[in-house]
């Protein structure tokens, strides 16, 4: 029988995070954000993430090896994203089984290097181990972003709007989270023309992970369901629930919504920007109903 953690895996990161020291100088957001942020050379932060892929859990053994790599890049590629930032620089680590031939590696780093290509970041070195379990990969990725376009979860206030990218749900029976394009270019343009309050991007779920981003801002939030973007044959469920749609979900201040709107449409007019509610003011949530979203401890 599987052992549940008590509070899932919020509260278990809120418990080894009080383990941790705290005030090291250069820290500019660490635990808490889609990535950790460190003073770095000049106005620029540098960007750390690390983020991995689990088989049985993220990709099965039939997957092609190449999607493997691409979604376990591009899921370090889309938190970068979600703070404003560029990645930069990748180690990766594999560790794999007797069933994972050269082969297949060779066809996970190429996917890994089709990512990187893509995206403007290298694989400059990591580690290679043996394991009798499921194979795991791991990619610690760094990136950079101005003092000035860097976002935060924490930004938002109450009577911001809330918008998400894209279309939600159905992402593991449509093939998404093995070829999803992280949001690099369009969260980039957000940050260099407005002022986004909050952001962050939808791993786990809208329902999991929209109340995060108003924990973090001490706000609370209502959304209308009814609005949701849904991938094609999602059901509302699904859309709140599933997660692996590594869209971006964000908070705008209300005098620069109808702005933010016209212009995204002339800029990505085959992209979808979906305003689905706003943040409140008091710490509770309206409209995910039941839906609770992916949680690996729960």
């Amino acid at each position: 029988m599987k052992k549940k953690t008590p509070g899932g895996e919020d509260a278990l990161v809120a418990r080894l995070q009080r383990a941790l020291r705290r005030g090291s100088r250069g820290v500019v957001a660490g635990i808490g954000d889609d990535c950790a942020a460190v003073e770095g050379p000049g106005r620029n932060l540098l960007l750390l993430k690390t983020d991995c892929v689990v088989e049985g859990r993220h990709f099965t053994p039939r997957d092609p090896a190449a999607a493997v790599g691409w979604k376990a890049a591009c899921r370090a590629v889309s938190d970068v994203a979600a703070c404003g930032g560029v990645p930069r620089h990748a180690l990766v680590t594999c560790v794999v089984c007797a069933a994972q031939t050269k082969r297949w590696l060779d066809g996970v780093y190429r996917g890994l290097d089709k990512a990187g290509r893509e995206f403007g970041f290298d694989v400059v070195g990591g580690e290679l181990a043996r394991t009798d379990g499921p194979a795991v990969i791991s990619v610690a990725m760094t990136g950079a972003v101005s003092r000035r376009e860097f976002i935060r979860r924490s930004g938002g206030r109450a009577g911001d709007v809330l918008y998400v990218t894209g279309t939600l749900g159905n992402s593991l029976r449509s093939g998404w989270h093995l070829h999803f394009r992280p949001r690099l270019e369009e969260a980039r343009w957000l940050a260099g023309n407005f002022r986004l309050r909050a952001m962050m991007d939808l791993s786990d779920g809208l329902a999991g992970d929209l109340p995060r981003l108003a924990r973090a801002s001490r706000t609370g939030f209502v959304i209308d369901p009814l609005r949701l973007p849904r991938r094609r044959g999602a059901t509302l469920e699904q859309a709140l629930s599933d997660g692996e749609d590594f869209e971006l979900l964000f908070a705008v201040s209300p005098r620069e919504a109808d702005r933010l709107e016209s212009a995204w449409k002339k800029r990505w007019p085959k992209l979808r920007l979906t305003r689905i509610g706003q943040l409140t003011r008091t710490g509770s949530g309206k409209g995910l109903g039941q839906a609770r979203g992916f949680d690996h401890f729960a």
